[in-house]
């Protein structure tokens, strides 16, 4: 049975060079590694700055949005405090004079005051409706102008006010309006708006816009007949322009 030999001890000066070398082979991969961590140290710093700044863009609208709501809210006060102080004024002054004798023309003449500061403050809260409305429009359509639609309520909300506002013919409500049917095409002449009920869809119009209906809707909308609280001017010039829309198409 022979033995084996003892393994030489290696000298100092020898164990040295061999680590330098075991250590030459090995630093490029610590340099690639060291590269890799730095590069996505950076990354996660500009992603960090991305957000920051994402974030603060969409703070900065949701201050202006409040802001602007404050506003609004603060000239719809002034609008009815104003109509609120017509109305008392008028009110007083019938008060007075019921004290005495009133003939039937006097009579007549309160009804008719009476009705007209009625008029006057329904027409005021109606264009106050309709400025917060174009408010609302201008906002919505600053966030999703430029964005794909999606199911999503602020979306569906900006597709309805556009119509509303900005009518195009490549509009989805325009270009499938052979399925509806009019059902109801009601006036609300203190706004300036007509509006079309159809089937599963309603089409609010401003009168002074002109919008892409086909002859076959605004026939339907003659045969249903324009409603309205009483006959006035913008009644008459609405079906005129309707009526020549048809025969020019």
């Amino acid at each position: 049975m022979i033995e084996p030999e003892p393994m030489k001890k290696l000298s100092k000066k020898y164990q040295l060079n061999l680590d330098e070398e075991v250590a030459q082979r090995l630093q490029p991969e610590f340099d690639e590694q060291e590269r890799i961590e730095r590069e996505k140290a950076e990354k996660e710093a500009k992603v960090n700055i991305a957000l920051k700044e994402t974030w603060d863009d969409i703070q900065a609208k949701i201050d202006d949005d409040c802001l602007l709501a404050e506003r609004l809210q603060a000239r719809e006060q002034e609008e009815t405090e104003l109509v609120e102080g017509s109305s008392k004024k008028v009110e007083a002054e019938i008060a007075q004079e019921s004290s005495s004798k009133r003939t039937g023309d006097e009579l007549e003449q309160e009804s008719v005051k009476k009705q007209k500061v009625d008029e006057d403050k329904e027409t005021v809260e109606l264009k106050s409706l309709m400025q917060d409305l174009e408010d609302l429009y201008n906002l919505v359509k600053a966030k999703y102008g430029s964005t794909r639609r999606v199911e999503d309520l602020d979306l569906i909300l900006y597709g309805d006010l556009k119509t509303m506002f900005d009518p195009h013919v490549k509009d989805q409500v325009w270009k499938n309006q052979h399925d509806y049917k009019v059902l109801d095409w009601k006036l609300y002449d203190s706004c300036g708006v007509h509006s079309l009920r159809m089937q599963h869809v309603y089409i609010h119009m401003l009168v002074e816009k002109r919008y892409p209906l086909t002859p076959a809707t605004i026939t339907d909308m003659l045969n249903k007949k324009l409603q309205a609280d009483h006959w006035n001017e913008m009644c008459y010039q609405l079906l005129k322009l309707i009526t020549k829309q048809l025969k020019n198409q």
